[in-house]
């Protein structure tokens, strides 16, 4: 057997060797062993010595002209660029920030500082280092992102290229994500310094680019001018991520001049900034959690944002297969929330965390534009109907501090209305969830849906069902919901249904919850009103009085108290306006003629007259109260002044109850002591 070597061109040879059926092997720089091998056999091949150094394929390309023009044009720098300059000096830089802050436009713009036309190459992160040389000629700068193992760098192996990269005249910058102490880290480990990248001011940024994408001075001057004065505060707060401030500027170009369009643009941003993170969260059930404790709770502390996450996150665990978002994850999600930094978390959602500085501070999560929060709602409860049962779970229990229960009732009615009402079918299960706040949740929802069309006729008849249901959780809620401060029920629909929970009240445990709700959602109702919503009130409460019953006893309880509040209000109506002083004398009167109520209306009236002996406008009103006791002639108003008559000479009240007394036995009303 013979063996033939074909070299470049030979292929007479070739032909020749085939015709003669011998084997041809074709193998440059190899060894070849056509015979029987017995044993082990290797082949260890060298590169030749007219070749480079082997690296594979090249894994870098340029920096596109056109887009590395148009980002030298809107860079803004950022605060110490000067900085990252000097270090460049030595023709190689470190550059560390959080991904999304401009990192990546920075350090582009500090490779083409100082070039016309630069010429710039972007370097696959995987590559590695030891291995890779610039090019001879013709590149101005070399950009590296987020090598996967930074402290694989060493210091001898980076000034090794120090040298070429010089005899190149060319740079390199290599980017790293940010880390706790990772910026001293670094600079001890590789010996050089470090650049912290920090992203420029928004308003900088979008005004760079409004000037340089709208050629037209006479539009841009009036959004410029915005700018200037502040109006645009909302649109660009503090720390917006520069690609943030240029999406404001692209979406003004397109909408227009500022005005009504400032609320326009806000909401076309806020569209587009939901529905694209709702697409990021919704196959991971660590940023899913985030994401909507986010826009529940957001501008609250920090640690009720992540409690909230973490409380939903295990219910996503706990859901198991029926998980609608993710049903391949079974691990212990809460174990991945802890692994994955906070701060990576927030950017991915568009969402920052914010330590306000001063006597109250505070520390707060938050999306930079917080009218995110209605288009991820929106757009999960609308195209994800498996989710809705879990989130109400979630919602029930939202801890006992107001601001978090409003922030949960209103999710819950934002769902309702979505919906079109029909996730108020959960509303039962909520409210029956092992939570002292889930009443109050519920509550909420139902007194902020009722003034929507469709959703808030629901929310009526579940108010009407659940005033005289036989369950304390249900009628606990409608009595949470006529509160003034717990949604938008007007005064006769929330005067209509406390009545009905009072006239079917039990004599249990629950009954006497339901009851003390009843008096203090009438009292609060009556502090939050204006004088038309105070007499509404006064008008029903009288009318209460007139059959014996619950409703009359709870508004004997509830009448001293109304009184106590606002003691300018009252002496200021009860000399002006007969209805109120009428009202007020019956109701009065009833609460003296109730054994176990006289003793606080008795109480009240010390206190009106001890106000009364130093205030003109006070006695004026309270001589209009006790003329109108006098003619009703009511037994407990009655024994309130024979105790004045037996009392101490220093009890208050003792001078005008005894004219009152004197009016009272002549049967002629009572006459002003002026």
């Amino acid at each position: 057997m013979s063996a033939e070597f074909a070299r470049g061109g030979d292929l007479e040879a070739l032909v020749a060797a085939l015709h003669g059926q011998a084997m041809v092997v074709m193998a440059p720089n190899s060894t070849v062993n056509t015979g029987l091998v017995t044993g082990d056999q290797r082949q260890i091949v060298a590169a030749s010595a007219e070749d480079g150094p082997s690296t594979g394929p090249a894994r870098q390309g340029p920096v596109r002209a056109t887009y590395l023009k148009t980002a030298r044009r809107r860079f803004v720098p950022p605060p110490g660029f000067e900085d990252a300059l000097t270090a460049l000096d030595s023709r190689i830089a470190v550059l560390v920030g959080e991904p999304g802050t401009g990192r990546e436009t920075h350090a582009l713009s500090l490779l083409a500082h100082g070039c016309e036309e630069p010429v710039l190459v972007q370097v696959d992160g995987a590559v590695n280092l030891t291995r890779w040389k610039p090019r001879a000629h013709g590149v101005h700068g070399y950009l590296v992102m987020e090598p996967p193992d930074p402290f694989a760098l060493r210091a001898w192996e980076l000034s090794s290229l120090e040298t070429p990269l010089a005899d190149a005249e060319a740079r390199l910058v290599i980017v790293l994500a940010d880390a706790t102490g990772l910026v001293g880290t670094l600079e001890d480990h590789l010996g050089m310094p470090v650049v912290r990248h920090r992203p420029p001011d928004p308003r900088k940024v979008f005004a760079a680019h409004l000037t340089d994408g709208c050629s037209d001075a006479e539009f841009r001057a009036p959004w410029l001018r915005a700018l200037e004065s502040g109006r645009l505060d909302e649109l660009l707060p503090e720390g917006l991520p520069p690609r943030h401030a240029a999406q404001a500027a692209e979406a003004v170009m397109r909408l227009g001049l500022p005005g009504d369009t400032d609320a326009e643009v806000m909401g076309h941003l806020a569209r587009a900034e939901g529905v694209e993170i709702v697409a990021r969260a919704q196959t991971d059930p660590v940023l899913l959690a985030h994401l909507l404790s986010i826009t529940v709770y957001g501008g609250l502390d920090r640690s009720v944002v992540l409690s909230r996450a973490g409380d939903l996150l295990r219910l996503l665990g706990q859901s198991g297969e029926q998980d609608p978002v993710a049903p391949s994850r079974h691990g212990p999600l809460a174990d991945d929330a802890r692994r994955r930094p906070l701060p990576e978390i927030l950017r991915v959602l568009g969402a920052h965390h914010v330590q306000h500085a001063g006597e109250e501070a505070t520390d707060t999560v938050s999306f930079f534009w917080p009218a995110v929060s209605d288009t991820v709602w929106e757009s999960l409860c609308r195209d994800q109907p498996p989710l809705l049962p879990l989130l109400h779970t979630w919602l029930a229990d939202s801890g006992d501090e107001p601001d978090q229960i409003e922030r949960s009732g209103r999710a819950v009615a934002a769902m309702a209305v979505v919906t079109g009402g029909r996730s108020l079918e959960l509303l039962h299960g909520l409210v029956s969830a092992p939570s002292l706040v889930a009443p109050r949740v519920a509550a909420r929802c139902l007194g902020t849906v009722t003034r929507d069309p469709t959703a808030g006729r629901a929310a009526a008849k579940l108010l009407e069902r659940w005033s005289t249901s036989t369950e304390v959780p249900l009628r606990e809620a409608v009595a949470y919901a006529c509160r003034a401060d717990c949604g938008q029920l007007t005064d006769e629909q929330a005067l209509h249904l406390l009545q009905r929970l009072m006239e079917t009240l039990s004599d249990d445990t629950g009954g006497f919850t339901v009851a003390n709700l009843v008096t203090a959602a009438l009292v609060q109702r009556f502090e939050a009103g204006d004088s038309r919503a105070r007499t509404t009130i006064l008008h029903r409460m009288r009318e209460w009085t007139e059959p014996d019953g619950t409703p009359g006893l709870l508004t004997a309880f509830t009448f001293p108290v109304m009184a106590s509040t606002d003691l300018q209000w009252w002496s200021n109506r009860l000399p002006k306006d007969a209805d109120v002083a009428s009202c007020a004398a019956q109701l009065a009167g009833h609460a003296l003629n109730e054994s176990t109520t006289f003793a606080l209306m008795r109480d009240l009236l010390f206190v009106w007259c001890s106000e009364a002996d130093s205030t003109e406008y006070l006695a004026e009103a309270l001589d209009e109260l006790f003329a109108g006791l006098v003619a009703a002639r009511q037994p407990g108003f009655l024994r309130w002044l024979l105790a004045v008559q037996r009392g101490p000479d220093s009890m208050p009240g003792k001078e005008r109850a005894a004219g009152a007394l004197a009016a009272w036995r002549s049967n002629t009303p009572a006459s002003n002591t002026d």
